[in-house]
């Protein structure tokens, strides 16, 4: 994964950078939803499109549940 600066904001006037802890749960997970789309048929750019959108990270896991039921 790249490098690089990620930041977490927990409210809209507050931003600080990733701890390397935080950043390597962050791309785990990442690689987790990746491999999980892959696997129903949605690559990472569609992802994309569909948070880019509007759709939430929640959202977004639940589509990629509904395909994998349809899928099975």
């Amino acid at each position: 994964m790249s490098h690089t600066h990620t930041t977490f904001s927990a409210g809209s006037a507050v931003s600080e950078p990733l701890s390397f802890t935080q950043r390597e749960v962050l791309e785990r997970a990442v690689a987790k939803l990746v491999l999980m789309g892959e696997r129903v048929g949605v690559s990472p750019d569609q992802m994309i499109l569909l948070l880019q959108s509007g759709l939430t990270v929640r959202e977004l896991l639940d589509y990629l549940a509904a395909r994998s039921r349809e899928i099975c």
